[in-house]
């Protein structure tokens, strides 16, 4: 008897500690996945404390100190439809000569004394397009339900611009950004985030460069300052760190469809120039804008392919009275090399190859003065820097003095830079540091340049986007014009070059050695006139014209002249003669991002449109060739038409 009462006991201690584990397993997987802070005690506690605090919060008093500190803090604020707004600042940092932008990213503080502790604001270039809006979007609070910013207004003298919260695959003709959604972020970085003033960035990624991100670092360096510039990614959002190669920058990209608008609108802007005095040029140029604004279409002009143009018959009448109207008076002061020599060979020879035939040119230029429509300023923006630059000084400030000196000059001797405080006065320059050097003292002449970036300060319907020309034989300078016929070129694309800024190290990691149809290399070995690189130039269907440190290239000229159809990859890049040309009717721009799908887009050109822009960029050719002696509608003229006809559409009514 006693023995079985042992035997019942044990029995019963087992299935006790059996069931008494399976309440333990309960209890702890109830709490793991139902209680907010994962244990019975401290959730208690610490919702206690909270209906304590919300106690606290219900006082009128503390209210206000509440909202104050939610906007310190850079939390979403509720909008007027009871959306929330993200707002997003940058600051912009400048070599000390002020070349390159280099961008530092911070949180906007609704309340400037707090967010002045935080961040140095400088102030913002003198931009025709405020581009603030294209910098890096941070947040501090981060949820699950956080809400997209609806819209951000920016106003220009050319048009109000709009942007909405979207994700974009290619440039968007009705916005000039779109800022992707915001996914959730982690609980654990959540609280992270909530508990400093700054958060860390948070970068916009490209969702089809995932494996891009992680070879890519997140600054690269600026190769003729030597400064470090921060970049950001695109499209979807999350936390990275990225090493090695510099990194995709976030920006908006305007495309050329968007520049299109804004160059009608700034023909019609309030802004244009009023002469101090009037004179009789400047009739003659009202009275031109009115033939050109009138006229009525031509018949077919076999020299003259309608649909290269914006509109040919503007061109037509244009060139024409460019050719029977237009004077130009060259200023004789200034000593060389850097006034009045012009360099003509190298990537920098379109300034001097335009200096030399215009100054050679009977008939554009003229003595008298009161005749002239045009003043031309003869200075080599490449002799500047060579002769001036004080090497590893990051600084433009000799050059830029040097500059406005030689304005002061010609303004105190003559009368006519202070009629219109220069905007009857232009430029050439094709330096990349050009924009930086004339954008202060040379702000209102018509300047053209080769590195003609939106974001630089190109100003639509006054600035000119001057073609870089990479001259070898200034003897020759048509020497092996042309390439393959359609039918037999055999490579899909093609890039070789050297390393400089951040895109051409994407482009490489991507298609380097990737696929036998994309021949995409760094610089190749040298061979004698180049023949190797010329050849594959010739023998491919589309040729990538890939930035470099600054927005032009070479490539982009070279590709006509190798008669293949350029494809752009450079961001808010004006492209040569933006005024009269149809470039998208015989070129193919592509936004950095789309790098990745690059083969894939090429592919999706059908066959017949491949050879309708390839035939296209034989007849624009034309347009881009420089001659000993000047020939009609060649790059001298084209160049030299551009700075006419911004000029007449600038022209006002005296007050």
């Amino acid at each position: 008897m006693g023995q079985d009462v042992r035997y019942w006991l044990k029995g019963e201690t087992w299935r006790l500690l059996w069931i008494i584990g399976v309440m333990f397993a309960a209890i702890v997987a109830f709490q793991r996945f139902e209680l907010p802070y994962e244990s019975i005690f401290s959730s208690a506690y610490r919702i206690g404390l909270a209906r304590n605090s919300s106690s606290l919060i219900d006082d009128v008093s503390l209210k206000p100190q509440i909202s104050n500190m939610t906007q310190l803090n850079g939390l979403n604020s509720s909008g007027p439809n009871g959306t929330h707004e993200t707002v997003d600042n940058f600051r912009e940092e400048k070599d000390a000569d002020g070349n390159n932008d280099h961008l530092s990213e911070g949180i906007v503080e609704k309340n400037e004394s707090s967010a002045s502790k935080n961040h140095d604001k400088e102030p913002s270039n003198d931009l025709s397009i405020d581009l603030s809006i294209d910098k890096a979007l941070y947040v501090t609070n981060i949820s699950a339900d956080m809400p997209v910013p609806k819209q951000v207004e920016k106003s220009s003298p050319h048009e109000n611009i709009t942007t909405t919260s979207q994700n974009i695959s290619a440039p968007d003709v009705s916005a000039l950004t779109a800022q992707p959604a915001l996914p959730s972020m982690k609980s654990s970085q959540t609280e992270t985030f909530a508990n400093n003033t700054v958060p860390p960035p948070i970068a916009f990624v490209d969702p089809n460069a995932s494996a891009m991100l992680k070879d890519v670092g997140n600054s690269s360096y600026d190769g003729k300052s030597g400064e470090k510039q921060d970049n950001l990614t695109h499209s979807e959002i999350t936390v990275v760190e990225v090493k090695k190669m510099p990194e995709m920058p976030h920006s908006s990209v305007i495309s050329v469809s968007q520049m299109n608008k804004l160059l009608l609108q700034s023909w019609s802007s309030p802004y244009l120039v009023r002469p101090h005095w009037p004179s009789v040029v400047d009739q003659e140029l009202l009275q031109a804008k009115s033939q050109i604004e009138s006229a009525s279409m031509s018949e077919d002009n076999p020299t003259l392919y309608a649909p290269l143009y914006r509109n040919v018959s503007m061109f037509k009448k244009s060139y024409e009275l460019m050719e029977n109207m237009l004077k130009v008076y060259i200023y004789r002061e200034g000593e060389r090399p850097i006034l009045h020599q012009p360099v003509l060979q190298g990537i920098y020879s379109s300034e001097g190859w335009f200096m030399k035939l215009l100054e050679a040119s009977r008939k554009f230029v003229t003595k008298d003065s009161s005749r002239a429509h045009l003043f031309y300023l003869p200075f080599s923006s490449r002799n500047l820097e060579e002769k001036l630059y004080v090497q590893n000084s990051h600084s433009h400030a000799n050059l830029i003095k040097y500059l406005k000196n030689y304005l002061d000059m010609i303004s105190a001797k003559y009368p006519f830079w202070n009629r219109t405080e220069g905007a009857d006065h232009f430029l050439v320059a094709c330096h990349d540091w050009a924009p930086s050097e004339t954008k202060r003292y040379m702000r209102n002449c018509i300047r053209a340049l080769c590195n003609a970036d939106v974001k630089e300060g190109f100003v639509f319907g006054k600035d000119v986007s001057l073609p870089e020309t990479y001259v070898r034989s200034p003897q020759k300078p048509l020497r092996d014009l042309g390439g393959k016929r359609a039918s037999k070129r055999s490579i899909l694309a093609f890039f070789a070059g050297q390393m400089h800024g951040y895109v051409r190290p994407i482009l490489l990691q991507h298609w380097e050695n990737k696929d036998p149809d994309m021949k995409i290399y760094g610089k190749m070995p040298k061979s004698r006139g180049n023949r190797n690189y010329i050849q594959h130039m010739k023998s491919s269907k589309y040729c990538i014209c890939a930035k470099g440190y600054e927005v032009n290239s070479p490539r982009v000229v070279e590709s006509i002249f190798y008669e293949c159809v350029p494809v752009i990859i450079s961001d808010n890049f004006v492209p040569p003669f933006l005024e009269v040309l149809n470039w998208e009717s015989f070129a193919v721009f592509i936004p950095e991002k789309d790098i990745p799908n690059l083969k894939t887009i090429l592919l999706s050109i059908p066959e017949k449109s491949y050879r309708r822009m390839q035939m296209r960029v034989r007849k624009v050719q034309q347009h881009f060739l420089w001659h000993s002696t000047p020939q009609k509608y060649d790059l001298f003229h084209m160049i030299l038409h551009s700075v006419w006809y911004n000029r007449v559409f600038q022209t006002s009514p005296t007050k």
